[in-house]
């Protein structure tokens, strides 16, 4: 089921789009979409299973066009099931789309990024991408590789390990104890309100087009980060380039 996306502007490949009156990149809860039943399945597997996954998935999807608008793009560690994937979920209706297994892209700089550059490149204009599962500090130079939004159950997530989200840094309470004797509850309020001001941040530097100073900032927060954005510019350079103004 289509759901209408509708693009504003860019800021490199990073884009201001609009779902249901809302601006995106936006926060989704997971409970408010439409997700379509999957095949779910570990990143490192053989492609044999990792295809017999995807193809469960393209029937589950299939079979509830009348009540999802969301679908999961399947396919582990091998790019071409991903795009595979992709690609048989825009013929069967889709264009809103969750990225899975994400946790596992996050540890892996270089998949992480061959990942979404191919998806990108392959999708339709109109298709919008949600990453799951994500690290405050990342959201900049995902948003800046074209991801969407993002799902701020990974809130809870983060709450249960005990971990203060903050757009520069994960703090594990136990060892930095900032807030003391504070409930899981109170935690989640202050990760769900830390992935809203980054957001807001995010779309104050897309409407001045500084996303990139954003995420050159963000990027010495983890060497995870660093590395994604060095990566991005050695192999993408051309794809960063496309929807960059040049003065």
């Amino acid at each position: 089921m289509i759901t209408k996306f509708e693009i504003k502007s860019h800021d490199g490949p990073g884009r201001i789009g609009k779902i249901n009156n809302e601006l995106t990149p936006k926060l989704f809860s997971k409970n408010d979409l439409k997700i379509a039943p999957t095949q779910g399945s570990a990143h490192n597997i053989d492609k044999e299973i990792a295809e017999y996954n995807v193809k469960e998935t393209l029937k589950q999807a299939k079979e509830n066009t009348d009540e999802c608008t969301i679908a999961v793009i399947q396919g582990s560690k091998y790019t071409d099931l991903r795009i595979h994937c992709l690609k048989q979920l825009e013929e069967i209706g889709y264009n809103g789309f969750i990225i899975a297994n994400a946790d596992h892209l996050l540890t892996n700089p270089k998949e992480l990024v061959e990942t979404i550059i191919s998806l990108k490149k392959e999708a339709k204009k109109n298709s919008y991408f949600i990453f799951p599962f994500c690290e405050i500090s990342f959201m900049p130079i995902l948003t800046y590789m074209g991801i969407d939004g993002f799902l701020k159950d990974s809130a809870n997530y983060y709450s249960h390990l005990n971990i203060l989200q903050t757009p520069t840094k994960a703090y594990d309470l136990n060892k930095y104890p900032i807030y003391e004797n504070i409930t899981q509850k109170e935690l989640e309020k202050k990760n769900i309100e830390n992935m809203e001001f980054t957001i807001r941040e995010i779309h104050t530097h897309m409407k001045n087009k500084s996303l990139r100073n954003l995420v050159e900032e963000r990027s010495t927060t983890t060497p995870q980060n660093i590395s994604t954005l060095k990566i991005l510019d050695k192999n993408h350079m051309d794809y960063l380039l496309e929807y960059t103004q040049l003065f």
